[in-house]
C-alpha cells in the first residue's frame, strides 16, 4: 500500500488539489497530512481531488479547529491533535507536526525516531524535505506544499511495504 503524504498546505487550495490529483492519478487515495491545513476549504480542496481518506494533525496555524473537525468528519477523513500514532498495515506510524524553531522539532523528532517504538516518525513545520533512517526508524518530512517558504512545492508517496519515499515537486 501506498499513501500520499502531505504537508503546510496554508489554504493553496490551488496547490492542495493538484497534489491530490497528482497522487490520485498514480493510484494512492489515502494521505497523511502533518498540519497546517489552516482553513476548513482546504480540506475540501483534498477531496475534490479524489482523496478518499485522509489522516490529518492540526499545526500551530490551524485556528478553526472546530471548523476543520466538522468538515473533516463531513468527508470521512479524521483530525487530531498531535502526535497519533497510526497502525497501517503493519507499521506503527507517528504522525506530528511540530513546535518552535526547526533545530527544536528535528530534536523532538530524532528523540522519538531513536526510541525505537515507530517504523516511521512523519513531521511538517519546518516546510523543508528531509528524508532519512535513524537506526530502524524512517524519518520523513515532505516539505510545503504550498510553496510560500521555500518556493518549492512538494509532497512525498510513501510505500508502507518497504518504507520506500519519492519525493515529488508539484509544476
Amino acid at each position: 500500500m501506498r499513501v500520499g503524504v502531505l504537508s503546510d498546505t496554508h489554504d493553496n487550495v490551488w496547490a492542495t488539489r493538484k497534489a491530490a490529483q497528482f497522487l490520485v492519478e498514480r493510484g494512492v487515495r489515502v494521505v497523511l497530512h502533518l498540519g497546517d491545513v489552516v482553513a476548513p476549504f482546504t480540506l475540501r480542496a483534498l477531496a475534490e481531488g479524489g482523496i478518499e481518506k485522509a489522516y490529518i494533525v492540526y499545526g500551530n496555524n490551524c485556528g478553526e479547529k472546530l471548523g476543520l473537525k466538522r468538515v473533516a468528519e463531513e468527508l470521512g477523513y479524521e483530525i487530531t491533535e498531535w502526535p497519533r500514532v497510526l497502525e497501517i498495515n503493519s507499521r506503527r506510524i507517528l504522525l506530528l507536526h511540530g513546535v518552535g524553531s526547526a533545530e527544536n522539532t528535528r530534536d523532538i523528532v530524532d528523540s522519538l525516531a531513536l526510541s525505537g517504538k515507530y517504523d516511521a516518525v512523519l513531521y511538517g513545520h519546518t516546510h523543508r524535505v528531509d528524508e532519512r533512517r535513524l537506526e530502524s526508524t524512517l524519518v520523513l518530512n515532505p516539505g510545503e506544499v504550498c510553496g510560500c517558504l521555500t518556493g518549492r512545492k512538494t509532497i512525498a508517496i510513501l510505500d508502507l511495504e518497504t518504507l520506500s519515499v519519492d519525493i515529488i515537486e508539484l509544476q
